[in-house]
């Protein structure tokens, strides 16, 4: 069975996943003729095809490109523009994490979960520096605790942490779902926060740096303090356009770096390298936060900011090119799904409320073995449950 295809269609799904001409017939020898009409792909051809561009099947069967809209606040901007179309990547990332989102909050409230007073309890015209204190007092991520810890990464671990004990689901991942041939391009989104009164979401784009991330989380936790849903481009360095995202920035370094504790600490005629690594030590975040509130207390005119920041940028991003390997797969799927979404879904299969079919889906792993292992990596004795 031949499916009659508007090459259009077929054009549209390539670019919109990114690929080329030359990447689609490597794979589908006849696409030149699809897009000529003189042949029409096969059903199960098309099938693969809708695969291979990551597009619903049924798009192939419209006659003009659908207009596929975030189905969130979209707060993003690209210099003076605003981002084109969404790509596919991003688009399913947000369908994961609404998926669930929605299975938790099910979960949640089946367990006798309460909503959660911080979510919506802040608004724009609240005070930056009490909005700070507000979430630094909920997740106890203050300077002192950080200051025992060894490094900022390690505090990123345990920022983590403390927003999973508080009720947030925090997902970090570089990549769709766990399939890593679809990685998650920086350029378009940093993150984004999926508020809820009982299951609050904050997705971090694994994709990019460490030191990127910490200041996700931060601006992310801050939409859900105001109660919205968001997604974001943003970085410490920025002013953004809109408002909100302004407030949710200085709100994310504020909560990092205290600015009054940072004017006391930081010795402006000192030269900028050993004094940024002496307080990125102290504070236990990234160098490129602590650049950003040397230029905020007034150590550094924009000039010698922005000098000072792209080169820290360049750096870090080649540190992290020669530390980029395979990493633990167990580790990094409890990062990807949040150990307290893990925990919760693992908990419902083991006690019958929902499907291993689809505990498995939305983990996104396949064998018992698996499953067992990601339980014990979250504290739970699958096997033990099971037996």
């Amino acid at each position: 069975m031949r499916v009659p295809v508007q090459p259009l269609m077929l054009r549209w799904a390539v670019e919109r996943a990114g690929l080329s001409d030359d990447d689609v017939r490597t794979r589908f020898a006849k696409y030149g003729d699809w897009l000529s009409g003189t042949v029409h792909p096969t059903f199960k051809q098309l099938q693969s095809f809708a695969h291979a561009t990551h597009a619903s099947i049924g798009y192939f069967f419209l006659s003009t490109p659908p207009a596929l809209g975030i189905p969130i606040p979209d707060f993003r901007t690209l210099g003076d523009q605003r981002p084109g179309e969404p790509s596919p990547d991003l688009l399913d990332t947000i369908y994961l994490c609404q998926q669930r989102q929605d299975w938790y909050v099910g979960y949640a409230k089946s367990s006798g979960a309460e909503p959660l007073a911080f979510v919506g309890s802040l608004n724009l015209r609240s005070d930056v520096v009490e909005a700070a204190d507000a979430i630094r007092g909920v997740l106890g991520f203050d300077v002192a605790a950080r200051q025992r810890l060894s490094t900022w990464e390690e505090a990123l671990r345990q920022f983590i942490q403390l927003a999973d004990a508080a009720g947030v689901l925090v997902m970090v991942s570089g990549v769709v779902g766990g399939n890593n041939t679809r990685k998650l391009n920086t350029e378009e989104f940093r993150g984004f926060a999926l508020s809820h009164p009982v299951a609050p979401l904050v997705f971090v784009n694994g994709a990019d740096t460490k030191s990127a991330q910490m200041f996700t989380l931060a601006h992310e936790l801050a939409h859900l303090w105001l109660g919205e849903s968001a997604l974001s481009n943003s970085t410490v360095a920025e002013v953004p356009a809109q408002r909100v995202e302004q407030w949710c920035n200085r709100v994310a370094a504020e909560v990092l770096v205290p600015l009054e504790s940072f004017r006391a600490a930081y010795r402006p005629g000192d030269p900028i390298d050993p004094e940024m690594n002496r307080l990125a030590r102290r504070y236990k975040v990234s160098t490129l936060v602590i650049l950003r509130r040397m230029h905020d207390s007034g150590g550094l005119t924009q000039e010698r900011f922005w000098s000072v920041y792209r080169a820290e940028v360049v750096r870090l991003l080649a540190i992290m090119r020669d530390r980029t390997g395979g990493g633990d797969y167990y580790r990094t799927t409890t990062s990807r799904a949040s150990h307290r979404f893990i925990r919760g879904i693992v908990t419902s299969a083991l006690e019958g409320q929902s499907t291993f079919t689809e505990a498995f889906r939305l983990l996104g792993c396949k064998k018992m073995s698996t499953f067992a292992e990601l339980g014990h990596h979250v504290g739970i004795n699958v096997e033990g449950s099971v037996a």
